[in-house]
């Protein structure tokens, strides 16, 4: 496995003050077709109790993810649905998107989960917004020999000599996403060649025999066999991999297009209500 970068994740707050770590890739190149990696991981309610109050997007998917605890997202659409651990929630947003995401009554005892934003090619930019959740039914997952297990939260994963696919995948720049937990001195390995970007986000404990641990992304190249190993430590991790766009990005808060002259359209259009609302 050939690790071509390391990148710390930064502590910083977003909605009403939710403390989050946080990986930026709004440069266009570092981690895309994928924009931004943000963990929301703490027992303290008073770190998350504010959630993210109605806001709008637009030109970007946000795919939100959760191990612990569980928001109730709602939008526009119509749609009001809780998002608990072990499930996953998109949206393409599309033209425009009024959404929020509150914490449920039942996070008191901690809150773990991520949201990740990925960039719409510009042809797409301006198509209807669309939702999908996994509520309906479990995640797959498999399990290799060593008891690491891998679940699909997007797109089509294969190792062990097995094929799983997630319902989610039809993710801008083929994005997919696995969460990936491997017990102490398990393996899993994977052949990811036909993408064109991979990422790890560690999130819990650490790779053996390196210093890549918790709170922490790899780029990895996809180029090469990927092997996932842990030793006297246990480990999990997200596991992201994508075509990359390779278009030019204007980024202002939620909206984010190719131009300036489209960002200030999307400000104009939201101040005059043609996002809907809540």
């Amino acid at each position: 496995m050939k690790v071509l970068r390391l990148t710390k994740a930064q502590a910083t707050q977003d909605g009403a003050g939710v403390k989050i770590q946080r990986i930026a890739g709004f440069d266009g190149k570092s981690i895309d077709p994928f924009l931004m990696i943000d963990e929301l991981k703490s027992d303290n309610t008073q770190d998350f109790i504010g959630g993210f109050p109605a806001h709008p997007h637009r030109g970007i998917e946000t795919f939100t993810y959760i191990r612990k605890g569980g928001f109730e997202h709602q939008d526009q659409m119509g749609n009001k649905k809780a998002i608990r651990a072990g499930q996953v929630q998109w949206m393409s947003t599309g033209r425009g998107v009024i959404h929020s995401e509150m914490p449920l009554a039942d996070a008191k005892q901690g809150m773990h989960g991520f949201q990740i934003w990925l960039n719409m090619p510009a042809k797409d930019k301006m198509n209807p917004p669309k939702y999908q959740d996994s509520s309906a039914r479990p995640l797959p997952t498999l399990t290799t020999d060593s008891k690491a297990t891998l679940t699909a939260l997007a797109g089509e994963w294969q190792t062990a000599g097995k094929t799983i696919t997630s319902d989610l995948n039809q993710l801008a720049g083929d994005g997919a996403i696995s969460d990936i937990s491997l017990p102490v001195n398990s393996a899993l390995s994977l052949d990811l060649s036909h993408f064109g970007k991979v990422v790890a986000y560690i999130h819990s404990g650490k790779l053996k025999d390196t210093d890549h641990r918790a709170g922490y992304l790899l780029t990895l190249d996809p180029k090469t066999p990927i092997v996932l190993e842990t030793a006297e430590h246990e480990a999990g991790l997200l596991l992201l991999a994508g075509q990359p766009i390779n278009e030019r990005i204007a980024h202002m808060g939620p909206f984010v297009m190719n131009t300036q002259a489209e960002i200030q359209q999307a400000v104009r259009d939201y101040h005059a209500g043609l996002f809907g609302n809540i």
